[in-house]
């Protein structure tokens, strides 16, 4: 089998780092990005602010008692994204492969390209370019796969490179922290602990069986990470423009409580479906199509957003200011566009931490039991008629 060569390349504090290249006091200064009410969280900061132990998705009031001479900056969405582009339409320039997955991370796969040593020189030039034509500083890690790479991109940080050669894997994270390893979040790494394994190496002597019974499928997963096995491929980059679902009824309907529960049904997969792909939205569109086949449609931007209580009030409003005719309905459909990626996939610079852990409860809950496992009451009723993101279809 070909040895592989797969890049992680990260933008250090993207955001932070954008508002430096747009206002040069910033430099220097401890710098949190979010929301500046009590309520809000920490949706990026700077190494400045990190020494006093702010980190991202902290409560912004925890930030301010912390650092209280913090610079607190609300944060664009669409400056963020046109930089993202920046660097994503480099990328379409310089390597066959690649795979956006948020909006400051990119996995490059440049297997075959060159040997080896070869393949770091080109991730090498390829970060100086972006550096010199973005101004953003750069990080990345590359090895045989994506778990690795990240993980030494993380350990290259600040604005640094790391190479792990093929069987360094295993040496290279025995030492670190268990929290090192992607997916092994706060809960899971709290389990481990009381495990008595704080380190990666404890995790590499263990057998798969004894972590696959303390954490099921996922402890398989921590285990073959921990071990420096990955072989998940990179996934080609393309970027959707919009995303829609539509429901043409059975029977011509004007049942309006009927409808609504349609559109929420439909709106609620939308949203999660945004979530997943660590993307938001920036416009909102509804379309009615009555019996007599006429079709309306009206569109609304919002403020960047995947998160239902945000999209549910725009989507009902929309529809009643749509649905005038007092006609019969043949087909409704919701459209979200303008998508952006984000690392926190609701209303960023808003949102409090208690909806950003419910949203994230909710989302793990539908995709491990099925869609729908939570929902809205009001689309309950919908229950044998789900529709697909995908294909915008009904299906049993």
């Amino acid at each position: 089998m070909e040895k592989r060569a797969i890049v992680h390349l990260d933008m250090d504090t993207f955001f932070v780092s954008v508002e430096r290249l747009l206002d040069s006091r910033l430099n220097g200064k401890p710098i949190l990005i979010g929301g500046s009410g009590d309520r809000g969280v920490v949706a990026s900061c700077s190494y400045e602010a990190r020494r006093f132990g702010i980190h991202s998705a902290m409560p912004m009031k925890l930030a301010r008692q912390l650092c209280p001479e913090a610079i607190i900056v609300k944060g664009d969405f669409e400056k963020y994204s046109q930089k993202s582009h920046e660097v994503t339409d480099i990328l379409k320039e310089s390597v066959p492969l690649f795979e956006k997955s948020s909006i400051d991370e990119f996995y490059l796969d440049l297997t075959g390209m060159d040997r080896f040593f070869g393949c770091f020189k080109l991730a090498h030039e390829l970060r100086k370019r972006i550096m010199k034509e973005t101004g953003l500083p750069v990080s990345h890690g590359l090895s045989e796969n994506k778990t690795v790479s990240k993980v030494a991109t993380g350990e290259a940080k600040p604005n640094n490179e790391l190479l792990i050669p093929k069987g360094a894997e295993r040496p290279f994270l025995a030492p670190l922290s268990i929290r090192k390893i992607p997916q092994v979040g706060e809960k899971t790494a709290q389990t481990l602990y009381t495990m008595g394994v704080k380190r990666v190496e404890t995790i590499q002597h263990m057998p798969m069986r004894l972590l696959v019974s303390a954490f099921g499928k996922n402890g398989q997963a921590i285990w073959e990470k921990a071990n420096g096995i990955d072989p998940n491929p990179v996934v080609p980059y393309t970027e959707a423009k919009s995303i829609s679902s539509e429901s043409t009824f059975e029977q011509d309907t004007i049942d309006v409580r009927k409808l609504e529960a349609t559109l929420v049904a439909m709106t609620e997969q939308l949203a999660a479906k945004l979530r997943k792909q660590g993307q938001l939205t920036g416009c909102v569109s509804i379309k009615i199509r009555y019996s007599d086949f006429e079709t309306h449609s009206m569109q609304h931007r919002v403020a960047y957003t995947a998160a239902d209580h945000n999209l549910l009030p725009l989507v009902k409003s929309l529809f009643h200011k749509l649905y005038s005719r007092r006609l019969l309905i043949r087909l409704i459909g919701v459209r979200f566009s303008s998508l952006v990626y984000g690392s926190y996939q609701i209303k960023l610079f808003e949102d409090s931490q208690k909806q950003i852990q419910l949203y994230q409860a909710l989302d793990k809950l539908n995709y491990k039991y099925g869609d729908k496992t939570v929902c809205r009451a009001i689309s309950m009723g919908l229950e044998k008629k789900r529709f697909n993101p995908f294909t915008g279809k009904p299906v049993s």
